[in-house]
């Protein structure tokens, strides 16, 4: 656990400060994001929020170490985005190879490939408005917001003009990424209670990538 200064006060919601400011301040039990200058405090996940974002880190975990794609890291892990300029906080966030010169020991210099928000009653405005204008004009080739209570998963990837468009899955529910090479996803898989087991889940992938 990192012991914050007396240097380095903890300041309220309104004060302004740089990203390094912020990068000082916030230790890794605080839960924040930091958005135009300002802290924005982050509620802590419920169960079943917490238990999807599990399980999706664990299959891309596992298909994108197994085929050496990249790198991939679930909150709280910062991704700052300086166009914006804002630092978040996704739930999942995975870097492609090429990509690799934006990871820093503690942030993401730079969009990530792909991003997966899982919304909750607290969240879901800020992951469809907010993150999703951010998202898009920071470039973040592929964004999944997956809405537990809603059981709906919508899929958006770039287009050619840098705005977001919305990837239907397949007649089948499969919807395939465009990022993570060979990774696919059964739509039904998310909304099983409890949820399918990942060694399984990834053997079919593997079996059908």
């Amino acid at each position: 656990m990192v012991v914050k200064t007396m240097e380095m006060p903890r300041v309220t919601l309104k004060e302004k400060m740089s990203f390094d400011e912020f990068l000082a301040w916030c230790d890794e039990d605080t839960r924040a994001e930091w958005v135009n200058g300002e802290v924005q405090m982050v509620s802590p996940a419920g169960d079943k929020h917490q238990d999807l974002a599990d399980f999706l880190l664990t299959l891309l975990r596992q298909f994108v170490r197994h085929n050496q794609l990249g790198w991939i890291r679930s909150a709280p892990f910062l991704m700052r985005l300086p166009e914006v300029p804002s630092g978040r906080e996704p739930d999942v966030l995975f870097v492609r190879t090429e990509h690799l010169d934006r990871v820093k020991p503690t942030y993401l210099d730079g969009p990530a490939d792909l991003v997966i928000e899982i919304t909750s009653p607290e969240s879901i405005g800020r992951d469809r408005g907010d993150k999703f204008i951010e998202y898009e004009r920071a470039g973040v080739a592929e964004y999944w917001l997956i809405d537990p209570e809603r059981r709906r998963a919508e899929f958006y990837r770039l287009d050619a003009q840098g705005l977001y468009r919305l990837c239907e899955p397949d007649a089948q529910g499969v919807y395939r990424s465009q990022v993570v090479e060979g990774f696919w996803l059964r739509v039904e898989w998310l909304w099983q209670e409890p949820l399918p087991l990942e060694e399984e889940v990834l053997r079919e992938i593997r079996g059908q990538a």
